[in-house]
């Protein structure tokens, strides 16, 4: 498929960046009008972002992984590159996420409020999410067993949130006034809601097919520079795919509402891991890179434990000050990930 661009590395990389914005930008769309969707059924701002919102933000990691297991499955794409860039992808995403992002977000917001009941019913699961990978993952594979105990894990979770929901409702939540107008962005009726479904789906679609060529695009990067394929998911994929969630949350902070950014960035954390990496290892199972399991996932583990430590400390307060040593983490993160893990 990419053999009149396999001549030269440049051109590669070329259309394999290309194929990374072309994702992006379909995912964002999809994002729109999936969050739109997620008003029309009168969610919650908070349950949307950790939900909907975070599932959706999330399709270029899905998207990447289960294209990466059914072309591992019949044979087109390598089982350990494919396995490790889209596992460096997703955690490489997750840490971009907990740290840059979310520092990103509250310097723009100024500063941010994560209530008590938010640390314990999200942040302590995205905790949990991490060190259950570790487990599953230190044999050196992700087995189908291991991929329904993630998955359903995905499922029980958002049983769980949605009977929390019901007990919680507010209808000011979604955007809603007195007036009764419908929010700009959301569906005024069925036939709307059905389009807006219609180019979801499209969205996604083209979503796929552009994670499939960054994937093999990759995969001959990798054969070319000897550079381990882990690598470059978390210092490539790991940043493009984690851009849904940024501009959703910078969105939200910007509406003047923290409960989607925070939602979606807490929750993108819970269903990378759970429904990207479970739903690809149901279908194909995976390899697991030694320095995935020895640096990343500990890593991402140890910076979440400690982003819930201060905010618990500072009663759900972070303000700049906050953000400067989140930044710091990602670039201490990256930088020792290039010295001592660079090969798989």
């Amino acid at each position: 498929m990419l053999s009149f661009v396999s001549q030269s590395l440049w051109s590669l990389i070329v259309f394999g960046t290309v194929s990374i914005i072309v994702l992006v930008v379909a995912s964002n769309v999809a994002v729109g009008k999936l969050t739109g969707l997620a008003g029309y059924f009168r969610l919650s701002t908070t349950f949307m972002g950790v939900t909907v919102v975070s599932l959706a933000t999330s399709i270029p990691e899905i998207s990447a992984h289960f294209t990466a297991s059914f072309g591992i499955l019949s044979g087109a794409l390598d089982y350990e590159v494919s396995s490790a860039v889209v596992l460096g992808a997703n955690i490489g995403s997750d840490v971009v996420q907990q740290t840059l992002i979310m520092a990103i977000v509250i310097l723009i917001a100024g500063k941010l409020h994560f209530k008590r009941y938010f640390l314990w019913k999200t942040m302590l699961p995205m905790i949990i999410t991490t060190l259950m990978c570790i487990v599953l993952g230190i044999d050196g594979q992700f087995s189908r067993v291991d991929g329904l105990i993630l998955f359903g894990s995905f499922i029980g979770y958002m049983y769980y949130l949605y009977v929390d929901e019901r007990k919680h409702y507010k209808e000011e939540d979604h955007g809603f006034d007195e007036t009764g107008e419908t929010p700009e962005g959301i569906p005024q009726n069925a036939k709307e809601a059905t389009r807006d479904g219609i180019i979801s789906l499209l969205a996604l679609l083209i979503t796929v097919g552009s994670a499939m060529v960054a994937l093999q695009v990759t995969e001959v990067v990798v054969a070319e520079t000897g550079i381990g394929g882990s690598l470059i998911g978390v210092l490539t994929l790991g940043i493009a795919s984690a851009l849904p969630e940024l501009i959703t949350a910078v969105s939200g902070v910007r509406h003047g509402d923290s409960g989607i950014p925070l939602g979606t960035l807490v929750g993108s954390n819970i269903t990378n891991p759970l429904v990207a990496i479970g739903g690809g290892a149901i279908i194909s199972t995976y390899w697991v890179p030694r320095p995935l399991v020895y640096w990343d996932l500990p890593w991402e583990t140890i910076t979440g434990a400690l982003l819930w430590i201060i905010l618990w400390v500072n009663k759900g307060k972070m303000g700049r000050w906050g953000a400067y040593y989140l930044i710091a983490l990602y670039f201490i993160y990256i930088g020792l990930r290039m010295v001592f893990f660079s090969v798989d």
